[in-house]
């Protein structure tokens, strides 16, 4: 079920919020006092739906997960500080890391295997929806319950903490104490306008970014990353890059809002996921707005007990090299995410090396500008290899993009210039077609490039503890909901879902 379909919106998303209010209002009747188990249990049995709509043969995967990290987490957190805890901890992060790879790279694994000489066969493994998601999440929840973080041990509010369906295909990645307090809080088992107030806003800003901004530049994006296409000229290439990189950005910052603003609609805070991450003046600051969550995943549970930065520089270099190779692979089983991951990685090298060398920037007007450009040429260069099917169509991209594949322009372009086109033919600039087409890819491009610059975020427009529910707010969100649910036709996934 996606969160930009008429199913989820009409019917799924009123029925979870009507029994949620009314479960907690019967547990208020006749359970104890201050007991939340009831609204609790209900959302996560809706999120066990919310799942087993995609398919219901990895339910049971789901469930037994979850039994396992329950059952290893707790005896963790009652033996916190002892050896018991440490191999406990050890055995629940390797099983947890053994399912993943299976689902997830058995397959990488054996067809690289296989192309090196071998031939070794193994069943079609389908990969099950948000695997990466759940499964990072409670790795969390196990490192958390060793640190002696973990006071809450219920097996309700533990299933609903995995299974909340606002993140559970596609994040945010959640920590176990920053959302149980939230799930235990009785204020939340009441409605409150300012929630529903904040939450569709929210929530219709997200879904205007994946529906009006996302989808159309998708059509501008997949042509250009076609496998086995002719390779793209110049201005085809920087067309399709530029294009697949805004619509990643306002597909999963749009399902970020989205995920933000429906689980507001019950009083619960996820964590921020973006914060304007193409206005980032180096790539340290770009993994610090970007994709949030897991930047703060593989900062507290890979870059740090590698040992951070507390060995040295070199060591530092190899810590940011590895922790990025993995993140890379963690988004998908694939030498493209490799090359991807190893790509962040040395940016972030040679960020932290020219800053050793240069010392602190003098801020000026031009250096930003000069900063944030940069950073974004890099991160442009990053994405083909992570949108591109395999390393040869990305090699090929980017040979387009270095104007390896020749230069065109649209015949009516080139004609209607008089003088100017006859020029340019000259100077090897081929006349291609499309000019309709041409136009249209480059404005919806300048658009989606003005809004990420130069529009505040999401979290700038709703400013916690600032924004107030107006007339002229409601208009702007009845507006946004109207157009998005006009243009929403076959509702499309969400890119992070494949991740």
């Amino acid at each position: 079920m996606l969160f930009n379909s008429y199913s989820f919106l009409f019917a799924f998303l009123p029925f979870a919020l009507a029994g949620y209010f009314l479960c907690c209002a019967l547990g208020r009747r006749f359970g104890t006092p201050g007991d939340t188990t009831w609204g609790a249990a209900w959302l996560a049995a809706c999120s066990l739906f919310f799942y087993a709509w995609w398919d219901t043969h990895y339910l049971p995967l789901l469930l037994g997960s979850i039994v396992f990290n329950y059952a290893t987490g707790s005896y963790i957190a009652k033996r916190t500080g002892t050896a018991l805890a440490q191999r406990a901890l050890g055995f629940g992060v390797a099983a947890n890391l053994a399912l993943l790879g299976y689902f997830k790279y058995a397959d990488f694994f054996v067809s690289t295997a296989n192309a090196l000489g071998t031939s070794w066969t193994l069943p079609q493994v389908l990969l099950p929806i948000g695997v990466s998601f759940f499964t990072f999440t409670q790795i969390a929840f196990l490192a958390d319950a060793a640190a002696g973080k973990v006071t809450e041990y219920r097996l309700v509010h533990y299933l609903l903490f995995v299974t909340y369906f606002p993140h559970l295909v596609a994040g945010p990645v959640l920590h176990h104490k920053e959302m149980m307090p939230q799930f235990e809080d009785v204020q939340n088992t009441r409605p409150v306008v300012y929630n529903f107030a904040v939450g569709t806003t929210i929530f219709a800003i997200g879904l205007a970014k994946k529906v009006l901004v996302a989808d159309t530049l998708a059509a501008y994006a997949s042509p250009v990353f076609a496998p086995d296409g002719t390779p793209p000229t110049l201005l085809a290439a920087w067309g399709g890059a530029l294009a697949y990189t805004f619509q990643l950005y306002f597909d999963f910052s749009g399902y970020s809002d989205m995920a933000i603003g429906l689980s507001r609609l019950f009083g619960v805070r996820l964590p921020l996921n973006f914060a304007s991450p193409y206005k980032a003046q180096n790539i340290s600051e770009f993994w610090r707005r970007w994709h949030m969550t897991l930047s703060r995943f593989l900062r507290d549970y890979l870059y740090i007990p590698l040992g951070g930065n507390r060995r040295g520089e070199t060591r530092r270099h190899l810590n940011l090299g590895i922790t990025m190779v993995l993140g890379g692979l963690w988004h998908g089983a694939g030498w493209t995410f490799v090359i991807w991951g190893a790509l962040h990685g040395a940016y972030l090298v040679a960020h932290q090396a020219w800053r050793q060398w240069r010392g602190p920037a003098v801020p000026s007007q031009w250096r930003t500008r000069g900063s944030v450009a940069l950073t974004f040429f890099v991160v442009v260069v990053g994405w083909v290899y992570f949108r591109a099917p395999d390393l040869a169509t990305a090699h090929n991209v980017l040979g387009g993009m270095l104007g390896w594949n020749g230069v065109a322009l649209p015949a009516p372009l080139l004609l209607s210039t008089g003088g100017v086109g006859t020029a340019l033919q000259s100077w090897g600039v081929a006349m291609g077609g499309g000019g309709a087409d041409f136009l249209t890819l480059w404005l919806t491009v300048a658009l989606a490039a003005a809004v990420a610059f130069m529009a505040p975020n999401t979290q700038e427009l709703v400013a916690e503890g600032q924004w107030q529910p107006s007339l002229r707010s409601a208009l702007w969100t009845g507006l946004l909901l109207g157009l998005s649910l006009l243009a929403l036709g076959q509702p499309t996934e969400f890119l992070y879902f494949q991740f």
